[in-house]
């Protein structure tokens, strides 16, 4: 029978192809939207946590509660045990030490005199040591515009746009201006070994990046740290995973009554990404729902409509004998039929469109010059498992019920009326 249905669609374009194509192109646009929605606010997840905030984080209880100042007078002390505690407690999870600092960096001229200066946001970050580098975490070196990576204490690496900013290149000597973690005057030179580009507007404003000793040595910070962070093993963030591991460290370490005193925080609660995780667990299953009705409700047209025109065939094959159930039943596989090809076909033109915006993306910079978050420029979409089958929910659904609502039309009239309305 499906073989008598197939020669049927193919003989009679009217039937199949206006459906197929209507079919195709909507679930082309689903297929398109989850993996651009998935992969743009992955990216800002992603962003973040390699940045700014790991998967969890360890911080003094009163940087926590001024979380949105740099300065290191609160920063954590002893770091050294800390983090020997925190390998020997929590093994599967990969531990980096951070040091996070404002100030100014000050450009000299052949004299030694100031000739430019300009706020930076800095990273002490672990760049000279093989054992948890986060030149790769943090991209550093697919990022490198000029010049190479510091293979020495005193290099620094500085944004492309700050460089041009400050009209300074690859191997110019550099001054770095702030305050100590005891409040005292931070002096330090460097010199520019690279310039970076990592993609996001607050990273290439004005970022520096310091090995992680050389920001200690220049901030009075002798084991101690601005922040601790922490990465789950399978490398993706998972909030209820890292839940568990703050509720445990927090009841042997923190205390409520001492703002020194070390807490674990996870990602969801920085940076207001708790929201942010609701986008991704919840409000793009409400645009996706939305979506997908109303091209469910376009293709449900498309297949009553499909099923209204072929009231005088219905007529027809009731006239010469054929049971009305048969008929119906026949309507509806056929609808299966064509959402399949339809739903197949779409979702391969999807992840092709996918595909690309996946590897190469759309640059929105021009449209982020004032953005404050810590997000990607460039647009990427993300193909996940659900991005296969999605599809098939508005090619398949909407198409059999349209067919069913309109095969329900015709089921319910008498064969001489359908006679007499249709001049059969």
């Amino acid at each position: 029978m499906i073989k008598f249905l197939l020669k049927g669609l193919i003989r009679d374009r009217h039937r199949s192809l206006f459906p197929i194509l209507s079919i195709s192109i909507g679930v082309t646009l689903t297929v398109l939207l989850q993996s651009w929605i998935t992969g743009y606010l992955g990216d800002i997840i992603d962003y973040n946590a390699r940045f700014s905030t790991g998967h969890v984080k360890v911080i003094t209880k009163a940087k926590y509660d001024n979380s949105q100042q740099m300065a290191n007078d609160l920063a954590i002390v002893g770091t050294n045990k800390l983090t020997e505690n925190l390998d020997e407690e929590f093994p599967e999870i990969t531990w980096i030490k951070r040091i996070r600092f404002a100030g100014l960096l000050d450009i000299p001229d052949e004299n030694g005199e100031t000739k430019t200066q300009g706020p930076v946001i800095g990273w002490g970050v672990n760049m000279l040591s093989k054992k948890n580098s986060d030149i790769e975490r943090m991209n550093i070196r697919k990022s490198l515009q000029d010049g190479k990576l510091p293979t020495k204490r005193g290099e620094i690496l500085i944004s492309d746009e700050l460089a041009e900013k400050l009209k300074v290149g690859v191997g110019d000597d550099a001054t770095f201006l702030g305050s100590t973690m005891y409040g005292s005057m931070a002096m330090q030179n460097f010199v520019i070994s690279g310039t970076v580009h990592f993609g996001s507007m607050v990273l290439d404003k004005g970022a520096i990046i310091v090995d992680f000793n050389d920001a200690q040595t220049a901030l009075n910070m002798e084991n101690a740290t601005s922040e601790i962070l922490g990465y789950l093993p399978s490398g993706d963030y998972d909030n209820e995973i890292a839940h568990n591991y703050a509720d445990r460290f927090n009841k042997k370490y923190s205390n409520s009554e001492d703002e020194f005193s070390p807490i674990m925080i996870t990602l969801s609660e920085q940076n207001g990404l708790d929201a942010m995780l609701e986008y991704v667990s919840s409000f793009i299953g409400i645009i996706i729902f939305v979506f997908v009705l109303a091209m469910s409700i376009v293709l449900w047209n498309t297949g009553l409509i499909g099923g209204l025109r072929r009231y005088g065939e219905v007529g027809l094959r009731l006239a010469i004998g054929e049971n009305k159930g048969t008929v119906y039943r026949r309507m509806i596989y056929e609808s299966v039929l064509i959402g399949i090809f339809g739903s197949l076909i779409g979702t391969m033109i999807g992840l092709g469109f996918a595909y690309l915006l996946q590897t190469k993306g759309i640059d929105l910079s021009s449209m982020m010059q004032n953005n404050s978050m810590m997000m990607p420029t460039v647009v990427k979409a993300k193909i996940t498992s659900t991005t296969f089958f999605i599809g098939f929910i508005p090619g398949l659904f909407s198409t059999i019920v349209g067919t069913m609502l309109a095969g329900i039309g015709i089921y319910k009239r008498e064969t001489a009326q359908l006679f007499r309305e249709l001049d059969v």
